[in-house]
Order: C-alpha cells, then sequence, then structure tokens
C-alpha cells in the first residue's frame, strides 16, 4: 500500500472516532449537550455519513483527490472538535448537582446549538476557547439569564481579537488611559493621521457604543452617577488641534456588562457553586 493510500486511510477513522464520543467516559453523562454541539456544525454530518463508504472506494480505487483534501482540512477541524467538546463535558462536571435540570433543558441546550455554530465560525483558537468559556459558564443559569447569554455570544461573533485586546487591558488595569491601552500592545505610538489611529478610533468607539467600556464616572453610594464638576471651568483653554487617539488623562473601565462578559467569555475556571 502507498503511502498515499495510507494517508487515506487514516482519515477513514475521523468518522470513527466521532462515531465513539458516546462511549468516552465522562462524556456518557452529558451525550445530549454533545449531541446536540455537533448538531450545529453543518460538516460533521458529511463527515459521518461518508465514513462507512470510504473503505469501499478506496479498495476500488475511487476516492476522489479533491475529497481527500477535504478530509485531511476537517481531519484539524474534527480533532480541535473533540478537545473543545472534551473541556465542555470536564467543566460541566465541575459544576454543582443542583445544576442537572438545568444542563439537559431544552433552554440549555439550545444556547449550546448557538455557541457551536460561532464555535465553528470562529477564525482564532482564542475565540473558540471563548465560546468553550461561555457555555460552560450558562450551565449555572441563575447567575446570568439567558439572555445575557445570548447577547455574549453575539458580542463574541461581533467583535475581534483586537477588541479583546482592549477589552482585556481595561480589565487588567482598571483607570488605564487610551494611551496606556496602546502601549500595552505595542511600543510605538504612530501619528493620529494614520490607518493605526483610525483603526484604534474605530475599537474604542465600537466598545463604547456597545456598552462594553466607558470612561471612568463617579457614582453615589446607591450606583448613580454624578455630573462632573464645573469648579475651575470658567476660563476655558483652547487648542488648535484635536484630542488625541492616544489621550493620557481620561482613565476607561469596563461596564458592569462588559464585566460579565470578560466573567463568562475570558475566565477559564468554572467554580463549583454550592447550594444556597
Amino acid at each position: 500500500m502507498s503511502n498515499k493510500d495510507l494517508e487515506v486511510r487514516s482519515e477513514e477513522f475521523i468518522a470513527y472516532d466521532l462515531a465513539l464520543l458516546k462511549d468516552k467516559g465522562k462524556w456518557k453523562k452529558y451525550a445530549r449537550v454533545v449531541a446536540n454541539a455537533m448538531s450545529a456544525i453543518p460538516w460533521v454530518g458529511t463527515i459521518l455519513s461518508s465514513g462507512a463508504s470510504i473503505h469501499g472506494e478506496m479498495e476500488q480505487g475511487k476516492v476522489n483527490e479533491l475529497y481527500e483534501e477535504w478530509l485531511k482540512v476537517h481531519k484539524q477541524k474534527v480533532g480541535d472538535l473533540m478537545v473543545s467538546l472534551d473541556e465542555v463535558a470536564g467543566r460541566l462536571e465541575s459544576v454543582h448537582d443542583d445544576y442537572e435540570e438545568r444542563i439537559q433543558s431544552e433552554e440549555y441546550l439550545a444556547l449550546v446549538r448557538r455557541a457551536f455554530r460561532s464555535w465553528d465560525e470562529a477564525e482564532t483558537q482564542e475565540k473558540r476557547a471563548y465560546v468553550v468559556n461561555l457555555i460552560s459558564n450558562a450551565a449555572a443559569s441563575h447567575l446570568c439569564p439567558d439572555d445575557l447569554i445570548r447577547l455574549f455570544n453575539d458580542w463574541l461573533d461581533k467583535y475581534h481579537e483586537t477588541h479583546f485586546r482592549v477589552i482585556r487591558a481595561i480589565y487588567q488595569n482598571p483607570g488605564i488611559t487610551r494611551l496606556g491601552i496602546w502601549q500595552s500592545v505595542s511600543e510605538k505610538v504612530p501619528r493620529d493621521d494614520s490607518a493605526e489611529a483610525d483603526l484604534y478610533r474605530l475599537l474604542i468607539h465600537d466598545l463604547s457604543t456597545g456598552r462594553v467600556i466607558r470612561q471612568f464616572r463617579q457614582t453615589t453610594y446607591d450606583g448613580q452617577f454624578m455630573k462632573q464638576s464645573t469648579k475651575g471651568r470658567s476660563r476655558k483653554s483652547y487648542s488648535s488641534t484635536m484630542e488625541s487617539a492616544f489621550e493620557n488623562t481620561k482613565p476607561y473601565q469596563l461596564t458592569e456588562l462588559g464585566s460579565q462578559f470578560v466573567h463568562y467569555t475570558m475566565n477559564q475556571v468554572v467554580k463549583r457553586i454550592e447550594s444556597a
């Protein structure tokens, strides 16, 4: 048998491995979760249905070269899918038993299907990890309503890794300025009329209008935002230039919604929740 035939035969076992998922230890307990996740990914069904026919076609030398390449591409995706499903199942085991009914509910399974559609469309491992974090944390329903989980899923679809870098910088350094955020990812500060500055303004605008971040505001004891004092502002200072994209006096913070987004998508550990 040639090396090429051996390579084709190795692809044959992709479908076989997927078919055995139901027998993988801890996955038995969460078979419905795994099945719903897989049902949301279109190419999984094609892999499964093709597995039985590959062997016969290979014996007759009829395996299409384009099809071989398609299998090779999906071999890595199948491996990534298995890792992510295993991670979800392991994380669900750390959730308190009181939430078992929640995990098996149609409401939660609908979130699983939605999340793994996003997983399949994600272009980076980083975003896929955020999807796994979100759906794992969503198992404890009383901590965050399902409507917010769906909103956070929408944010994962909408925002890119560059947005997430801004969010992480503010989360790690509350009160950081736009200059500080930029310097956390780049040593060189570009000109204000550069493409980099335009992109940076867009990132800040997207996250601000999306209510993920905001400029720091003082609040009263009961959470109301205080108006900025006008004392000492009787004389306005005028400048011939506009405010820089890398301004260094106005501190930024995550909104409360943004903080919950970080907790549900960027924190890796699901803490065991004690019953009330």
